[in-house]
This record gives C-alpha cells, sequence and structure tokens, in this order.
C-alpha cells in the first residue's frame, strides 16, 4: 500500500513538473510575440485573453459552454474507443482507480488543455483573426489543432482513422473559437474549462478501465 501511494505521489509530481514546462513552452512565442509587437498597448494577459468573459452572467454564453462541453465529451468518447488499444497521454492513468484523481486534475486542467489554449485561442486565433478576419482566423487554428492531434494518432491507428480523428479534433477547436470569441468577449476561460473537462473526461475513463 505504501508503495503504490508513493508511486502516485510521484506520478502527481511528476504531472506537476511536465505543466510546468508545457505551459512556459506554449507560452514562450505568444511572449516574445507580445513583447515585439504589443507590450506598449496592453498587459500579456489581456493580449491573450485571460481575462474575465464580459458575457459571463448571460445565460447564453453558459448555454453555448455546455452544449460544447457535451459534444466535446461525446467526440472523446469515440476517440478514447478508436484508440483504446494504443498509448495515449492518459494511459499512465490507466487502471490506478480514485487514487489517481490529483494527477488527473494536474494533466487534464494544466498539462494539457492550458498551454493548448493559450497557444492556439489566446495566440494564433487572435493573431490570425486580427489580419484576416475571424472566419479565416479561426478556420485556421482549428485545422492546425486537428492537424496536430491527428499527426500524433497516424502512425498508430491509420490514415482513416486519423483523419476522423483531425476531423472530430479540428470541429471542437472551431467551437471553442467560436465561444471565446463570439459569446465571451475573447477570453479564453471557457475554451479553458471546456476543454480541461474533456481530459478529465478521458483521465477518468482511463483510471476506471471504461474503454
Amino acid at each position: 500500500g505504501r508503495i503504490r501511494r508513493a508511486g502516485k505521489m510521484a506520478l502527481f509530481t511528476q504531472k506537476m513538473l511536465d505543466s510546468a514546462v508545457q505551459i512556459v513552452l506554449f507560452t514562450l512565442i505568444p511572449f516574445v510575440w507580445w513583447c515585439i509587437t504589443a507590450r506598449k498597448e496592453s498587459g500579456f494577459f489581456q493580449w491573450i485573453g485571460f481575462k474575465r468573459p464580459s458575457a459571463w452572467k448571460e445565460h447564453k454564453t453558459a448555454l453555448w459552454m455546455a452544449g460544447t462541453t457535451a459534444v466535446f465529451l461525446a467526440v472523446s468518447v469515440f476517440i478514447l474507443y478508436s484508440v483504446k488499444n494504443i498509448e495515449t497521454a492518459a494511459s499512465e492513468f490507466r487502471g490506478l482507480g480514485i487514487q489517481a484523481l490529483p494527477a488527473i486534475l494536474v494533466y487534464a486542467v494544466l498539462n494539457t488543455s492550458l498551454p493548448e489554449e493559450i497557444l492556439f485561442r489566446g495566440f494564433l486565433l487572435k493573431r490570425l483573426s486580427s489580419r484576416f478576419g475571424f472566419a479565416a482566423g479561426n478556420t485556421v487554428q482549428s485545422a492546425l489543432f486537428g492537424l496536430l492531434h491527428g499527426a500524433m494518432f497516424f502512425t498508430l491507428t491509420g490514415i482513416t482513422q486519423a483523419i476522423l480523428i483531425v476531423g472530430f479534433t479540428g470541429g471542437i477547436a472551431w467551437c471553442i473559437g467560436y465561444v471565446n470569441e463570439q459569446k465571451a468577449g475573447g477570453s479564453i476561460l471557457p475554451g479553458w474549462c471546456i476543454h480541461a473537462a474533456a481530459n478529465i473526461f478521458s483521465g477518468v475513463c482511463s483510471a476506471f478501465l471504461l474503454f
């Protein structure tokens, strides 16, 4: 029991360290870009959308968040089923049960969703939108997001499943971009919440062997 608890504490500590590295790496390019182009115009957190949504209390924003989260979870079920025999980021929690929950929370909230939201919706979407308009910016960032996730599984799942993963994850990225920019005043916090919820779901599914 003591050895098993020590192993889970080591996993939690490793996730914390991984999160710190991931956040720094994914924030580095946006921060340098801000220093060069926008430092005198606004603060960095405001610039990337790390702020309270302007329409946070409006029920329509909450409904969009809930709907996008539900779709994201449904997509997660499909992806988890598609890659159930393949090692994924959540595989390290496999079979660990409730004691893995602290590490899962760190993984979902800080290690994956936050850095990805900063880079894709906080940086790419905003910069592309300011130059080419929201429709083009959101399409490009969502395509890149989908391609990144498809590339991670291409050699493991084959081209058909990889294309489906690109389509599903890219579609969700587009919805998150829409919610952030069109419903929440440019805040990336709704997208962070949606993304984290889906990753918590995948981590819990792995920990309790649901797939």
